[in-house]
């Protein structure tokens, strides 16, 4: 089984970073960047652009790459997935924010929040944005 090529989309807005939970595995319920597999004939850039708009109803223009990762899963002592993600940051270019797609949720974390080991949880949802706002 060979590595799967994957995009994440870092979108930053008013000092704040866009999450997503995870709707399905791998990290079923988890907080992560919205992203996603690359299908076969599209750049990594188009990856990005459908993947965030899929996952939140969000329009991004990708600015630039900012990491390439090797993402594995190991369960049991064998590799259950093995990606290589690049993750680029992006601009927050139009849509409505809503979770859509394999997101069970999506929401705005302060910057306060972006290295915490914490995942975010409903109750503190950003007022500024909340779910459903135009931008």
């Amino acid at each position: 089984m060979a590595p799967l090529v994957g995009v994440g989309g870092v979108v930053v807005h008013q000092n704040r970073v866009l999450l997503v939970q995870r709707g399905n595995e791998p990290l079923l319920g988890q907080w992560s960047i919205p992203g996603g597999l690359i299908d076969v004939g599209e750049t990594l850039r188009e990856a990005v652009i459908r993947e965030v708009k899929e996952e939140t109803g969000l329009d991004v223009e990708p600015i630039e790459l900012i990491e390439l990762l090797d993402r594995i899963h190991r369960q049991d002592g064998r590799v259950r997935y093995h990606y290589v993600i690049a993750d680029y940051l992006c601009r927050v270019a139009g849509g409505t924010l809503g979770a859509a797609s394999d997101a069970a949720a999506a929401r705005w974390v302060e910057r306060a929040e972006w290295n915490s080991h914490t995942h975010p949880s409903e109750k503190d949802r950003s007022p500024a944005t909340p779910e459903g706002e135009d931008l």
